[in-house]
């Protein structure tokens, strides 16, 4: 068991590049076995990767954040929920872009479906934290509408196993095996991000960085590492619309599941102006997302360019907050 309480800077910095290794190892194996279950069940890959893959990678949010929940470190699990989603849409994202063999063509269904969700989730979820809180009842009506999501996805997509059928490969693994490739590798993601985590948590807190840097930008960066991962694998395998799949997915996720669990656990009470701040700043990131997924249903590198501007625009931003003594 390790000893994070007494753990200085440099072991922690240690523990972190050893999970940055294992975790891209496993994510390698999430992905495999997640391509194979979309041949298997004969659906569009993009599915797959914003049902299954990005449930698996987000876990690592929910636990964070609905212990901060537990803990009564309101802020710290909502700025986890919300900057992973900022993490994901601009940096992993992005990655996609920069590392697919090439160009990521959309599915344009699936694409216009589940952008529509993810604006209503966002806008609805400002609405209910706009006086500064998201009480249980709140956090249940984002449980359910993610519910419902699920459902939506199966139901639409089951009219389209015959189109896909020839994605179905030959060599695609018996059940037995993707189901072990599967669950490694999820395994595998969830450990080595908690290490990257808690060994975050010792370097700010040997830094002396506040509570508002922890949870906006090392927390929500390090356990939005396993999307960042998969999304790089994805890239790199020539499965785009995985990965993007698994960025929105992702981000649907975030508020529904992760913050809506975190807020279902205790109410989470955060000063109005920093609320503003965070859901404000997500928001502008995302519609900036979708607006360029949608165009041509293509996304080139200059679209992922420009998302990543946004995220360093953001990251400056939280720094010069911070630096001020914003709350």
């Amino acid at each position: 068991m390790i000893e994070w309480e007494s753990m200085t800077l440099w072991p922690a910095v240690g523990v972190m590049a050893g999970a940055f290794v294992v975790l891209a190892k496993c994510a390698d194996w999430l992905v495999e076995g997640a391509i194979d279950i979309a041949r298997q069940l004969k659906l569009p890959p993009m599915l797959i990767g914003i049902v299954i893959v990005s449930i698996g990678t987000t876990a690592p949010e929910l636990a964070v954040s609905m212990r901060a929940a537990l803990e009564g470190s309101a802020e710290l699990a909502l700025a986890n929920a919300i900057g992973s989603v900022i993490y994901d849409d601009g940096l992993a994202l992005p990655l996609v872009a920069f590392l697919a063999p090439v160009v990521v063509v959309l599915d344009r269904r699936g694409l216009r479906s589940t952008a529509l969700f993810l604006i209503a989730v966002d806008l609805v979820a400002y609405a209910m934290c706009f006086d500064g809180t998201l009480d249980r009842p709140e956090g249940m009506v984002l449980l359910l509408g993610f519910c419902g999501y699920l459902f939506y996805q199966y139901w639409q997509q089951r009219g389209r196993k015959a189109a896909t059928e020839e994605e179905i490969g030959e060599d695609v693994r018996p059940w037995s095996r993707i189901f072990l490739l599967f669950a490694v590798g999820l395994v595998g993601v969830l450990i080595s991000s908690h290490g990257i985590v808690e060994a975050a948590n010792v370097i700010s807190r040997e830094l002396e960085v506040t509570a508002t840097i922890i949870g906006l930008i090392l927390v929500a960066l390090g356990t939005s590492v396993p999307e960042i991962a998969t999304c790089i694998v994805s890239a790199r395998k020539g499965h785009g619309s995985l990965a993007v799949g698994n960025i929105l997915g992702a981000d649907i996720l975030n508020i529904c599941w992760v913050a809506g669990a975190s807020a279902v656990a205790n109410d989470l009470v955060i000063p109005q102006e920093l609320m503003h701040f965070m859901f404000s700043s997500m928001l502008v990131i995302v519609v900036s997302m979708l607006v360029l997924l949608r165009m041509n249903h293509r996304f080139e590198k200059w679209k992922g360019a420009l998302l990543l501007c946004l995220c360093v625009a953001y990251l400056v931003t939280v720094l010069m907050r911070e630096s001020s003594g914003v709350s």
